[in-house]
């Protein structure tokens, strides 16, 4: 006769026995499952929420999609402090502070409240914080903007959209503020009085004995060190823009269509510029150093050496096709250099034979005349083309 006790026992351990088996089978069915959406997780990336709180919210980046929106969105004409910024007959009505709040808690709520110091306040305010007053300059009007530590170091989103070409006939006397005139380009002179409505040479030397920017080493000798006079200006902000750009003129486009001439950034190309030449000689000045990073032709062209001055600017540039937001139609061809720098050989003096020649017979020869980065790169074919053909 069995033991009752021990049929009980032996009917719990096969119900034992079949959950185990259960789960186990569970088990294996979702692991698997499991194991294809782990691996279709690491096919797909980073989940969207994960990827948000990586981001730098210390910038604001307005190519970004989200924030390609209508400008006034966020910036209102004028700003409240638009006649403190600037004052007295300087000033008048334009955008010279940071959007409100509002402007950006529709989006970033969750980064507004984020700690004691939110890292996205500190795109306005030099002290991040629920106390923090205390602002950066805001990035118009350059000229406040670019002396604070921001400004230092701040790089633009955008480029200026200036037809060149729409220009070019006319042009505002500002001194007398008389009606428009036009401008012949034919005369050498009238051209000259164009361009420097808004391009002047940059800290000219003038009769000044002293021709460096910043004092060079003593044993500089035949070696570069940029001098005085090396750029030409150009319009930092508004100012020179809205003198015929305003509501009183009613001349298109109107001081709150921003995004006419403020265009996103392109890719820009290489320039014939050395950051670290740069800082070596000492140069901080935020409106030159952007001059120079724009040198897409030769960066040691100094504009007020005589010989240069004494030339056209339509001589070396192509005014009426220079479009702002092309960085190529800036290039200098060099067969403007030519007209002087190449001769039939390198003994009548022209320089680009000289290098040229150098190069040929040493190719670790670096061209240093015109050029600083572009000097250790193969001589282009244009160069050699402007080159004389040998004599037969």
């Amino acid at each position: 006769m069995r033991n009752p006790s021990a049929n009980t026992n032996a009917k719990f351990r096969a119900l034992v026995a079949a959950l185990f088996f259960s789960v186990a089978a569970g088990f294996s069915f979702y692991s698997s499952d499991l194991g294809v959406m782990v691996h279709s997780q690491a096919r797909k990336g980073v989940p969207a929420s994960r990827k948000a709180r990586s981001k730098k919210y210390s910038a604001f980046p307005h190519d970004a999609k989200a924030h390609q929106i209508q400008c006034a969105s966020c910036h209102k004409f004028p700003s409240s402090n638009w006649n403190k910024v600037r004052v007295g007959a300087t000033a008048f009505p334009d955008i010279t502070d940071y959007p409100k709040h509002e402007s950006c808690l529709n989006c970033h709520r969750q980064q507004f409240f984020r700690g004691a110091a939110p890292v996205i306040c500190s795109i306005c305010h030099t002290n991040p914080g629920p106390r923090g007053i205390n602002r950066h300059p805001f990035p118009n009007p350059r000229e406040v903007f670019d002396k604070s530590p921001k400004g230092q170091k701040a790089e633009s989103d955008f480029v200026i959209g200036f037809p060149h070409s729409t220009h070019i006939e006319i042009v505002t006397a500002r001194a007398s503020q008389s009606v428009f005139r036009n401008v012949s380009w034919k005369a050498a002179t009238a051209a000259e009085e164009s361009c420097s409505v808004c391009h002047q040479t940059s800290q000219p030397q003038g009769d000044g004995a002293d021709e460096y920017i910043t004092p060079p080493p003593p044993k500089l000798g035949e070696g570069f060190w940029l001098k005085k006079g090396t750029f030409k200006t150009r319009p930092l902000g508004h100012s020179l823009c809205f003198t015929c750009h305003s509501a009183d003129s009613g001349i298109a486009p109107a001081q709150t269509d921003c995004a006419t001439c403020h265009k996103l950034k392109p890719q820009q190309p290489a320039a014939d510029f050395d950051a670290r030449v740069a800082s070596s000689m000492g140069i901080t000045e935020k409106a030159l150093l952007d001059s120079w990073r724009s040198r897409y032709s030769s960066g040691k062209f100094r504009h007020e050496w005589f010989s240069h001055a004494e030339l056209s600017c339509a001589t070396c540039h192509s005014v009426e096709t220079m479009d702002t937001t092309r960085p190529e139609t800036f290039k200098v061809p060099v067969a403007a250099c030519a007209t002087c720098h190449a001769t039939a050989t390198s003994d009548d003096g022209g320089v680009l034979n000289y290098e040229a020649d150098k190069r040929k017979a040493d190719p670790a020869f670096q061209c240093t005349k015109c050029h600083i980065a572009f000097g250790q790169k193969p001589i282009p074919a244009s160069h050699s083309s402007a080159l004389p053909a040998p004599a037969k």
